[in-house]
């Protein structure tokens, strides 16, 4: 069988290099085919998710090669190509790729030998280590896709008494945006899909409040996820998805059987684990986070699973954890993208019940909701169990013998909206929360079944609207009179510390943040 030939993707800078490359061409200088040159103007215009995206696509090698340092006719173009490339490899040695097939380097018009050097260099280097694994996937209708018929009828939203509950509970709507379950409902009721409820549709953020509201039993979420399925295969931009839609592009790597990801690197040698345990610690994607949002956003999200480990390791329970973790799916099932959560799901079931794993502990809301709930409900059946560590933390800790030394901070707290209206363990943290010892908890204005959404699920939508749900959310929390906001999920982490870096409101809003899991690592004692 002949092998494929590479596919080697240059972006290159419109000016300084670009000259060069003319350069080399005029001389006549056979630059390999696999080397597919595109056109940019500017280094720095080019995204991280940009380039993964041509990773996703099936691309054994990636060089952008922009102008000289201090040569860059935007100013900060170079720097921010040196960033946006650091995080990509971070990212490409996270999955399993290798740091190596991704290049940046900077020449000046006259140095079309030097270009000439690197191109043959990163050529060889790419042919050293051969075709990537990533499988890309075509972009096709499926047999039996879903219509959007067929997701009023599963949901029952003919139901519908138009009371308005939904909308005077909606968070997006409280927060200033036009938006309305009850509308979308009734539009789509009617026949209509434009272009503005398409773009609600994505907007929602699927926390539940409605469905906890609806007198109807409504389950308005699961049925804004039946409509983003039926309109993914037309989705062809992903405009409406944040950060260049990135995260939903790794996601689909991930779920290329070949792959071999490189998941745990970042646990300390001090963390007790056992390859051999029928108990596996499911991690998420925390490490994927903190390596995209590095030089934007450092949240740190690695330490929720390193504390988890680390408060397993204090019961005596050494778990296995598995290098090659896989993500859950849960973002690409919430996006609509319901054949590539079902690959992933296909995958991390075979690959857990092939090691003979009989019970997952994760602290991941969205992991635990999904594992537990969503793998079954498409027809992939685990022959384990699924926990969530907070649920393990309070049967442990219940048993005695375990105290918490003094935090000497007054706290609040911000649930998960998988945990609270989703799964309804709203309970599990509060009890944890409630057994250390702190100068005091107050709960925000609105808590429980009506707490507010930290602005973002499935990194589906992010605008004024959502930074305005994060300035009122965390405006709420400083009305507590605390000086901690306690989180329970990596996403709430990352969203409301993003919203402290507002350069107009950060001052107001900036308060110390710390996950549930972190607190409990750091305070738990014998007595």
């Amino acid at each position: 069988m002949t092998e494929k030939p590479l596919r080697i993707i240059l972006f290159l800078c419109n000016w300084g290099p670009h000259a060069a490359y003319d350069s080399l061409q005029d001389t006549g200088y056979r630059i390999p085919f696999e080397i597919r040159m595109v056109r940019i103007p500017c280094t720095g215009r080019i995204s991280k998710a940009l380039l993964f995206k041509a990773f996703e696509m099936g691309a054994d090698g990636v060089a952008l090669v922009g102008c000289g340092a201090g040569s860059c006719r935007y100013g900060t173009g170079t720097r921010t190509a040196e960033k946006n490339t650091e995080d990509t490899q971070n990212i490409l040695k996270l999955l399993g790729l290798g740091r190596d097939r991704m290049r940046l380097a900077s020449f000046l018009p006259d140095d079309s030998d030097g270009l000439q050097a690197f191109l043959a260099e990163f050529y060889a280097d790419i042919k050293t280590l051969g075709k990537s694994p990533v499988e890309p996937l075509p972009r096709i209708l499926p047999d039996g896709h879903p219509s959007l018929q067929a997701a009023v009828s599963r949901r029952d939203v003919v139901l519908c008494q138009d009371c308005g509950k939904c909308t005077a509970s909606c968070p997006l709507a409280l927060s200033g945006k036009a938006f309305s379950p009850r509308k979308l409902v009734g539009d789509i009721l009617h026949g209509e899909l434009t272009a503005s409820i398409k773009q609600d549709i994505h907007a929602c953020l699927t926390c539940g409040i409605c469905h906890e509201r609806c007198p109807s039993d409504i389950n308005f979420p699961e049925f804004v996820r039946d409509v983003r399925t039926c309109l993914h295969p037309y989705d062809t931009d992903g405009r409406h998805q944040p950060h260049g839609g990135f995260f939903q592009s790794m996601m689909r790597t991930l779920a290329s059987p070949s792959l071999t990801p490189d998941h745990w690197a970042f646990l300390p040698e001090s963390i007790q684990t056992d390859s051999s345990s029928k108990t596996l610690f499911f991690g998420g994607c925390a490490p994927y986070f903190d390596a995209f949002f590095k030089n934007h956003n450092p949240v740190d999200t690695t330490a929720i699973l390193t504390d988890s480990l680390r408060l397993m390791n204090f019961f005596d329970v050494h778990p296995r954890v598995l290098n090659t973790e896989r993500c859950c799916g849960h973002d690409l099932l919430w996006s609509g993208d319901v054949e590539n959560f079902r690959r992933l799901a296909r995958l991390n079931v075979d690959m857990l019940q092939d090691l003979g794993i009989e019970t997952v502990i994760t602290s991941c809301p969205e992991c635990y909701h999904t594992l537990a709930v969503e793998y079954g409900k498409h027809g992939i059946h685990p022959h384990f169990t699924v926990t969530h560590l907070y649920e393990f933390l309070e049967t442990e800790i219940d048993k005695g013998a375990v105290t918490f030394t003094p935090l000497p901070h007054q706290i609040t707290y911000q649930d998960s909206c998988r945990l609270n209206r989703i799964e309804d363990i709203r309970d599990y943290p509060r009890k944890l929360i409630k057994r250390l010892s702190t100068a005091g908890f107050q709960e925000m204005t609105d808590s429980g079944l009506s707490a507010l959404c930290c602005g973002n699920c499935a990194w589906s939508a992010c605008g004024a609207t959502n930074k305005a749900l994060q300035v009122k959310r965390l405006r709420q929390a400083h009305d507590t009179g605390s000086d901690l906001l306690v989180t329970s999920c990596p996403k709430c982490k990352i969203h409301l510390r993003c919203a402290m870096e507002d350069p107009f409101l950060g001052h107001e809003l900036h308060m110390e943040m710390a996950d549930l899991t972190q607190i409990l690592a750091r305070t738990i004692a014998w007595e």
